[in-house]
């Protein structure tokens, strides 16, 4: 885990380099995203799992950063994921659920989806006021 310090700086200078990852989110959608992975293009390892969304813009990664933020009473948190002998594979920002990682090959990890705070009845998208009342 890195420290508050070096988590925002660092949260901060992957959307800045998003370019320079593959990048993934958990979530039916990016207003209630569970997880952002960040796979670096420039290793040899590989990051996968069969519920994770391809991000392929700057603006949908700063709405998936916003979201998983929004969950303050889960203290959003980034890691590095590292892999047998300690191989550096990427990136989790997440805030809610602590992933389930295993490992396929030498190369490989597989990241199991993760579920959103939402859905729990967490935070602020499950209020009384912003749903429509029963009919």
């Amino acid at each position: 885990m890195l420290s508050r310090h070096e988590e925002k700086l660092t949260i901060q200078e992957l959307k800045e380099n998003w370019k320079d990852y593959t990048i993934y989110y958990a979530g039916l959608s990016v207003g209630v995203a569970a997880g952002i992975m960040f796979d670096p293009k420039s290793d040899e390892r590989t990051l996968l799992g069969d519920r994770w969304i391809k991000v392929e813009d700057q603006e949908t990664l700063s709405k998936l950063i916003d979201a998983i933020e929004s969950y303050i009473e889960f203290y959003p948190r980034l890691h590095r994921i590292l892999g047998p002998d300690n191989q550096f594979y990427g990136y989790m920002f997440y805030a809610w659920c602590n992933p389930v990682i295993k490992v396929v090959d030498d190369r490989t990890l597989y990241v199991y989806d993760l579920q959103s705070p939402v859905y729990i009845g967490a935070g602020p998208r499950l209020r009384w006021e912003n749903l429509d009342p029963p009919q």
